[in-house]
Parts: C-alpha cells; structure tokens; sequence
C-alpha cells in the first residue's frame, strides 16, 4: 500500500533516485545535472509550500511539489507545480493521486492559481496527467531550452484553485 505524505529530509536519497534518470536521460526537465541528496534536502527545509512524497514499504515511489510561480509579490498566491515518479510507479494512478492531494493541499495553503510548466516534446503523459485534473493549456514558449542536440519547446498549463 503506497502513502502521501510531506516530504522530510530523511526521503531526499529517495527523492535524488527518482529524479536523476530524468535529469540526464530525458528531456522532461531542463535540469543537466541531478540534484545530490544534500541539496535536496536544502530543499525540503526551505519549502514554504507542500513538498510531498508517494512511499510503498519505505522506498520513494515518487514526489510532488510546489513552488512560488515568480518571486515578485503580487504573485504570492500562484505556484509552480512539479510531479516525478519512478518508472516502475508509472501507470498505476500514484501520479494523479500526488497531483489532486499536491493542489488541494496549496488551495489550503493559499494559493489560487497552479501552473505546471511541461517540456512540449518531453512527456505527453504529463500534458494527459495535468488536464485530468482541470489544467488547461495556456500558451507555449517556443524553443526556450536546449538539451540532447535539440531546442524544446515548453507548454504551459494551468488551473485555479479557489
């Protein structure tokens, strides 16, 4: 049985070990360089909104987290959402499990609207992901990162949340 909780330090080994196959085989982050463990825990300890994690018998499956959208004032109430699972959690529902508690929990923390930032080219399942759980799509930026020999494009979506 997989849980949902907030995400402490003691799960950043776990966190780092479903990231870094994104970061360097992929072109689902524009991150080249995984994040270590340590700076994940940083992380974790600095986030002032939901940083969860998807847990079966002590292994991290996957996390969800959010993040403030810009870092000017008037944004305050917009975050960035941001999802990962494991291959082996891919396809079993934990995905839309971590976004719909991710989104509930940052409407209970104040935040009004949610935007997820997804590599055009990179990951259909995230764009079916998001607009299952009432994303819409709200522009794309064209050839904004590079990565992999190739210019990627990024699609944004969002949603509001009160």
């Amino acid at each position: 049985m997989s849980t949902i909780a907030e995400a402490t330090e003691a799960d950043a080994e776990g966190i780092a070990a479903v990231f870094a196959p994104y970061a360097t085989g992929s072109v689902v982050t524009f991150e080249t360089t995984p994040p270590t463990a340590g700076q994940w825990r940083a992380k974790i300890r600095e986030s002032t909104w939901p940083f969860l994690v998807l847990s079966e018998e002590g292994t991290v499956l996957g996390y969800a987290l959010a993040a403030p959208w810009r870092p000017k004032p008037a944004y305050r109430h917009s975050v960035e959402t941001t999802i990962y699972l494991a291959p082996e959690a891919a396809g079993r529902g934990h995905g839309r499990r971590l976004l719909d508690e991710l989104l509930k929990r940052c409407a209970e923390a104040g935040a009004r609207q949610a935007i997820a930032v997804i590599v055009d080219s990179g990951n259909p399942a995230s764009r079916r992901l998001h607009a299952a759980a009432g994303f819409t799509e709200a522009g794309v930026l064209r050839r904004v990162g590079f990565k992999h020999d190739r210019w990627l494009d990024t699609l944004l979506m969002q949603r509001e949340l009160g």
